[in-house]
């Protein structure tokens, strides 16, 4: 009999067959990079996977006996980077995530087809995610004192209506309004930034296909309904003003409107639940924290190709799916 493939080898493997974005126009100054950009998602495929917020910690657990078939898919060239590179590198790739996940996304469309059987639509939220380390309340903040060491200061306040007020960040997100939610863009910022202000960047990485885009009070934003209505899109969000409303389109918005809760707010709880992010984050400071949601993100994209590729289902069990990686 033939031993199954660890879960975790197999996600690291994918890695090698997704498409790539394209590299920055300008390559930065110094030494031509020896090792691949892949080769640093694999290792955040295991960060992920494994709980393993701090690359130390990473580096640490690769040493022990029983990764060392994990440790093997992180060679390249019959080379393993050594313990600097490692850090700069996975200190870099928050940056290149975003498009990567964008061009994951788009590459899932095309495999998953999600609008096969509906209307081309998405929808676009923000979530937020609590900070590691407790609160730094705003009278503290102005007068620039820091409580205890253990507070994140690049965190931000922000108030949820379901969640209230939260201080910590905020995980800005697009999906697929189909049978399968699909991350389509992606991006973690401080609590505080608006959601209509961020939107555009995410709007602009979205498939060419998609035509309607369905967001919540926040993205009732003359500019971005121009942003859209300049790529044939159409921005459906709720309308301002006291309830109930009379107007002609109040029926088709209310279709609308709970399209968008069942997909992305559904999403927001899924993806919480399997990545343990109900409570705080694991990690502190805006770039370790933005790789771990970020590349959770990209792990999520991961495990449906992997559902898609062993014919499982792509809406349930994907946390079991992880938890045995």
């Amino acid at each position: 009999m033939v031993p199954q493939e660890r879960v975790l080898v197999m996600l690291i493997k994918l890695v090698d067959l997704i498409p790539a974005p394209p590299p920055p126009a300008k390559r930065g100054r110094g030494h031509p990079p020896v090792y691949s950009e892949r080769l640093f998602l694999k290792a955040l495929v295991v960060m992920i996977v494994c709980h393993l917020p701090a690359v130390g910690t990473l580096l640490a657990v690769l040493e022990e006996p029983a990764m060392q078939e994990v440790r093997a898919l992180l060679r390249e060239h019959g080379r393993y980077p050594a313990r600097r590179t490692w850090e700069r590198r996975l200190g870099a790739l928050p940056a290149r995530l975003p498009a990567q996940i964008a061009c994951l996304g788009q590459h899932l469309v095309l495999l998953l087809t999600p609008w096969a059987a509906c209307g081309r639509a998405v929808a676009v939220d923000s979530t937020p995610l609590r900070a590691c380390g407790g609160v730094w309340h705003k009278k503290d903040r102005e007068a620039g004192v820091v409580p205890h060491t253990a507070i994140d200061t690049q965190a931000h306040w922000t108030k949820s209506g379901w969640h209230g007020w939260v201080y910590g960040w905020k995980l800005h997100l697009v999906t697929t309004v189909a049978a399968v939610w699909i991350p389509l863009a992606a991006e973690l910022t401080p609590a505080n930034v608006a959601d209509n202000e961020q939107a555009p960047v995410l709007l602009e990485a979205l498939p060419a296909e998609v035509r309607f885009v369905l967001g919540d009070q926040h993205y009732s934003d003359p500019a971005l309904r121009d942003h859209c209505a300049a790529r044939d899109r159409v921005l459906v969000t709720p309308q301002r003003g006291p309830y109930p409303h009379h107007d002609d389109g109040v029926e088709v918005r209310r279709v609308f409107h709970e399209l968008r809760s069942r997909a992305i707010e559904n999403f927001n709880g899924q993806f919480k639940a399997i990545f343990d992010c109900r409570g705080q984050v694991p990690t502190r400071g805006l770039l370790p924290t933005r790789r771990f949601v970020l590349g959770a993100v990209l792990v999520y994209q991961l495990a449906l190709l992997h559902r898609f590729e062993t014919g499982g289902s792509l809406r349930t069990g994907l946390k079991p799916l992880l938890k045995a990686a």
